[in-house]
């Protein structure tokens, strides 16, 4: 079918599934250049070899050559590079599931789409095969070492905070409380992981606990590092936890295909419900016991 037999809505479409396919190529091709196990990099490359195939059948049917989008096969690069494959490819296959759903309202008119809308639900099975990141068989001791630092320490910071009312005070307490409790947690974590004999090597889930851990505490500790009002770093720093619980689970959303707005829900509602109890507390100790420091 020429161009000219086309009308303007449907060459509008073809061209963009032309773009999508010719992106996708490129995407896949630089991931392929950046994986060191062989078997992922073949099926990479196989797959943008697909992914150029489709965009020749599809410039047949339009007689045009369109360029790709440079800027989304820098961004899923580097996507993949700083935060992970799993990641980048879990986004990736969500846009081929769009696409997937514009060669539907198009198959009937146009068979050929129909060989290529079935190689593209194919991909999505052999990505999800290939998928065998070292950071997601220990995702649940990160998910163990953020969780809890983000309900202890916004716990202990608020109570502090109310308590001690002195920035470089509540710093110092929440450091210690906050490297006490991680190595706390790492510890609990390597006997736990060691006691199940699974795959897993517990000093390396330990390590990813405790690093979780601490991170989330550096995070939620320096507002009181940097700035002298208490009550000004007890929310920056709620602002924080927040943040981290958005960004956490939004990526935990596209690697484990789970909701983003229950899982972010629950967990920021269990942290903020924590902090505003502790900060209670400490005004009841203040208030009953005459402390000031």
């Amino acid at each position: 079918m020429p161009l000219n037999a086309l009308d303007a809505n449907t060459r509008a479409a073809l061209l963009e599934m032309q773009r999508e396919e010719i992106t996708g190529h490129h995407i896949y091709l630089q991931l392929a250049r950046s994986v060191k196990d062989e078997h992922n990099r073949n099926v990479l490359r196989r797959i943008a070899a697909e992914e150029r195939r489709h965009y020749e059948s599809l410039r047949a049917l339009t007689g045009a050559t369109v360029a790709p989008r440079r800027w989304r096969v820098v961004l899923y690069y580097w996507l993949s590079r700083i935060v992970g494959l799993t990641f980048g490819i879990k986004l990736l296959e969500r846009g081929e599931e769009q696409a997937q759903a514009n060669y539907d309202a198009y198959v009937e008119r146009i068979p050929l789409l129909g060989e290529i809308l079935a190689e593209e639900q194919a991909h999505e099975d052999e990505l999800l095969a290939m998928l065998d990141e070292e950071a997601l068989q220990y995702a649940g001791s990160v998910v163990l070492g953020l969780n809890d630092a983000l309900v202890e320490l916004t716990g202990a910071l608020a109570g502090y905070s109310l308590a001690f009312q002195n920035t470089r005070l509540i710093a110092l307490t929440g450091l210690i409380t906050g490297i006490s409790a991680s190595l706390s947690m790492a510890a609990s974590e390597y006997l736990s992981t060691r006691a199940e004999e699974g795959e897993q090597r517990p000093l390396r889930a330990a390590l990813y606990t405790g690093l979780a851990y601490v991170f989330t505490v550096a995070l939620l500790v320096a507002p009181f590092l940097i700035i002298h009002h208490y009550l000004v770093c007890l929310a920056l720093t709620l602002i924080m936890a927040v943040l981290v619980i958005a960004v956490f689970n939004y990526y935990l959303s596209v690697v484990r295909d789970e909701n983003f707005r229950r899982r972010f829900a629950e967990m920021a509602l269990i942290s903020l419900g924590v902090a505003a109890l502790s900060f209670a507390i400490g005004y009841l100790v203040r208030a009953l016991f005459g402390i000031e420091v």
